[in-house]
């Protein structure tokens, strides 16, 4: 399985417009087939995510037909 980290700079990005961002998705409309076709799972979860607009933050992790992982995660910059 391919792994591939993707830093998040908002506080949460739609499901489709992270799998465009990480060229997993060459445009939106090939994204939302991806939902659709049920080729998208999110976290730990055993049943495809369906929703096209799922909001995922720092910590989920992004699974495509179980060959490509994307892990979310947000890099605290926060200098004292």
């Amino acid at each position: 399985m391919t792994v591939e980290r993707f830093e998040l700079k908002t506080p949460f990005i739609d499901l489709v417009q992270l799998l465009k961002a990480t060229g997993n998705a060459a445009t939106g409309g090939d994204a939302k087939w991806m939902v659709e076709e049920g080729r998208i799972t999110v976290n730990e979860e055993n049943e495809p995510e369906l929703r096209k607009r799922r909001k995922i933050r720092s910590g989920d992790v992004v699974r495509i037909d179980d060959r490509i992982q994307i892990e979310v995660f947000v890099v605290d910059s926060q200098e004292d």
